[in-house]
């Protein structure tokens, strides 16, 4: 039997830089820092697969989550 996908967090931010962490406390991941390519408009975390899609902002290169 084929197990379904997992369902990954999509997070809508209006930054360009973002922090993952994975979310969940002690359970989650190293806290890593990301780069959304305005011209892409999103990026993967690479350990937990959270989707940060950037929607526009006035401060595009503050941190965020």
């Amino acid at each position: 039997m084929h197990s379904p996908q997992p369902d990954f967090e999509t997070v809508h931010v209006t930054r360009l830089d973002v922090v993952c962490d994975g979310g969940q406390g002690a359970l989650g991941h190293p806290r890593v820092y990301l780069h959304i390519d305005a011209a892409e408009g999103s990026i993967v975390c690479p350990y937990c697969s959270r989707t940060f899609v950037y929607e526009g902002g006035a401060h595009g290169h503050t941190h965020a989550a």
